[in-house]
């Protein structure tokens, strides 16, 4: 049984180039399967201005990737630990 991916979930990059990222759902597009997750790929626009007040100039944001390509992250750790693999921990910042 799928889980549907809903804005706001965690989940991983389970195959592509950013096979392994984590991220948070910003949105999600029904009509093309594909979801846009924070922080995974990322591409640059280059945008004209078009008016004194709206700059112009090289803009990063994030594409979006199919959601067959990511997997709830609680899921993804079950999954880990289930087959004895240590679950992926985010890095503890040192002070």
């Amino acid at each position: 049984m799928s889980h549907p991916i809903k804005r706001g979930d965690d989940v991983v990059v389970i195959s592509g180039a950013h096979r392994g990222k984590r991220g948070k759902v910003l949105e999600t597009l029904r009509e093309r399967d594909r979801v846009i997750v924070e922080g995974v790929a990322m591409i640059k626009r280059h945008t004209k201005a078009r008016s004194e007040k709206e700059r112009g100039g090289i803009i990063e944001r994030e594409a979006p990737i199919h959601r067959s390509n990511v997997m709830l992250a609680a899921r993804h750790d079950g999954r880990r630990q289930k087959r004895g693999l240590a679950p992926v921990a985010p890095t503890p910042v040192a002070s």
